[in-house]
């Protein structure tokens, strides 16, 4: 039986999330922002409630006017 993965928070709606899957079945929001700041963690702790760094998704702005 597949339980559906926890929310994620705010990631699960930025751009700079990279869902990463292991051998196990496992899988870990990956937050691309860390690869060039280090302020922001490489897996950060679940669910994000709030983050500077937050961009919403391509989709998530179509639809709206430039």
């Amino acid at each position: 039986m597949n339980a559906a993965p926890p929310p994620h928070g705010l990631c699960d709606a930025c751009r700079h999330q990279r869902l990463v899957p292991n051998t196990r079945g496992s899988v870990f929001s990956l937050c691309e922002r860390s690869r060039e700041d280090p302020d922001f963690p490489r897996y950060p702790r679940l669910p994000v409630l709030r983050c500077p760094g937050f961009e919403p998704t391509e989709d998530r702005d179509a639809g709206k006017g430039d």
